[in-house]
């Protein structure tokens, strides 16, 4: 059985709980859910949601770029919203952060509540392949 490795980076914010940023299993890497919090301050971007979309899946960028993937190495993308009437604005800038064909596969939801406040959080797996560090 293949060992699991743990993705940490300064360039995303560090975990607020007990869990990882990411984890490599196989050739998959499992990026936990990210909120629009800057990564050098340890505070939430205020703003609109697509200040704070940007925010996240810059979060997600830098998690991916530790293990040597980027943004077309993400197959699914899992969107909870507080509220989606925030969707369509949501999308716009999510769509600049995957223009290209295929798109992962997606879920969005509207949720009660979210961690330290934020309006958005994104999770997703990115396929590996043969670009596994």
């Amino acid at each position: 059985m293949q060992s699991l490795q743990s993705i940490v980076t300064d360039e995303a914010p560090k975990a607020i709980g007990p869990y990882s940023q990411g984890i490599l299993a196989g050739d998959f890497l499992f990026v936990s859910g990210q909120i629009p919090m800057n990564p050098m301050t340890g505070t939430l971007v205020e703003g609109d949601i697509q200040a704070q979309t940007h925010q996240v899946l810059q979060n997600i960028r830098a998690i991916l770029n530790k293990a040597g993937l980027d943004m077309q190495h993400v197959v699914r993308t899992d969107v909870f919203l507080l509220d989606l009437r925030d969707f369509a604005a949501m999308n716009q800038v999510y769509e600049g952060y995957f223009p290209e064909v295929p798109r992962p596969a997606r879920q969005t939801v509207q949720v009660a509540g979210l961690p330290a406040g934020s309006r958005i959080e994104i999770s997703c797996i990115a396929y590996c392949g043969l670009n596994k560090i």
